[in-house]
């Protein structure tokens, strides 16, 4: 008797197992694995550093250094951060360095890091515009003209002005996307 209830209960947890892997995946979860390699390779262990620094280092200290790799020592005991600078912001990154590190371990969750290096470079860096330090916005393509026309006849009898900015706004993205 045990025998066919362990087969009925095996044969109702099918079902819920399959279930789980249909259906919409979130948009992080595909990237994970090609993200975590290459940041692996500069030695971030956490890839938040890297797609939080605005969020860990603040917006001021965002503008004007970045992260560029993680070092480890032999003995095992700490790492060091080289962050990125130009040389008219070094003192004053210098001189935020002690909290930098705090924040940048409360990341970690320990004492992961016990030394930031500060490298100094044009804000263009070595080559042209290979260091930029501000985080824009990925631009997006301008829709074609004819699609624009036939959006905008759209929307023109929509009264509310604040809706109809908003669906011409939708529209532009939707017509923006490849």
């Amino acid at each position: 008797m045990t025998g066919q209830s362990d087969g009925k209960t095996q044969k109702a947890k099918a079902p819920a197992q399959r279930r789980g892997r249909k259906g919409f995946v979130q948009a992080g979860s595909l990237m994970e694995n090609r993200l975590r390699k290459a940041t692996e390779k500069r030695g971030f262990a956490e890839t938040r550093l890297l797609t939080d620094w605005p969020h860990i280092a603040g917006v001021a200290l965002a503008g004007i250094a970045r992260p560029v790799k993680v070092s480890y020592a032999r003995d095992g005991f700490g790492a060091t951060l080289t962050v990125l600078t130009d040389g008219a912001h070094a003192p004053e990154v210098q001189m935020q360095l002690p909290a930098l590190r705090e924040r940048v371990n409360a990341c970690y969750g320990y004492n992961a890091i016990s030394r930031i290096r500060l490298t100094q470079t044009a804000s263009a860096g070595f080559a042209e515009d290979q260091a930029t330090f501000e985080h824009a916005q990925p631009a997006r393509p301008e829709p074609p003209a004819e699609k624009l026309q036939e959006m905008n006849i759209a929307v023109a009898p929509i009264g509310d002005e604040g809706l109809r900015q908003a669906l011409e706004q939708l529209g532009r993205n939707v017509l923006s996307r490849n």
